[in-house]
């Protein structure tokens, strides 16, 4: 009995009882605060003059496609489909039409392109920043 009871505990205990993952997936830009992610996260925003833009519609398949790379680089992905909105995203950012914009931790832009890109291109652009080399030498040094 006191076994069964020690092992139901170990079990319960090792559960991850609410314990909560960040959320990586698309989030609206259209209300977002560059602010609220510098130095804590790599931004990468999505821009469309529409939701229906193939692009904007490749662009998040293709980043859906990688999500756990993403996270790995303290990645958010932020979207803005609506010029009318004019949000705070579009007036520093300045997107015309479909624009992939990466964001480095420190706010400044590392990468803008006019058509999709995959992670793979993405996460090697975010890999030769100096912050993102800094942060592999410290977790090979732990």
């Amino acid at each position: 009995m006191k076994n069964a009871l020690v092992f139901v505990l170990t079990a319960f205990l090792a559960l991850p009882v609410g314990a909560q993952t960040p959320e990586i997936g698309p989030m609206d830009g259209t209300q977002a605060d560059l602010s609220e992610f510098l130095w804590k996260n790599r931004p990468i925003v999505v821009f469309a003059d529409n939701p229906a833009d193939p692009r904007f519609q490749d662009q998040l398949d293709f980043l859906a496609q990688d999500l756990p790379a993403l996270e790995t680089r303290d990645v958010v992905i932020l979207t803005d489909a609506d010029p009318a909105a004019k949000s705070a995203l579009r007036q520093k950012l300045r997107p015309r039409g479909f624009a992939l914009v990466v964001l480095a931790k420190d706010g400044s832009v590392i990468l803008r392109k006019p058509l999709p890109w995959h992670v793979r291109e993405i996460t090697r652009t975010i890999d030769k920043q100096p912050l993102r080399q800094q942060e592999i030498r410290d977790r090979i040094g732990d």
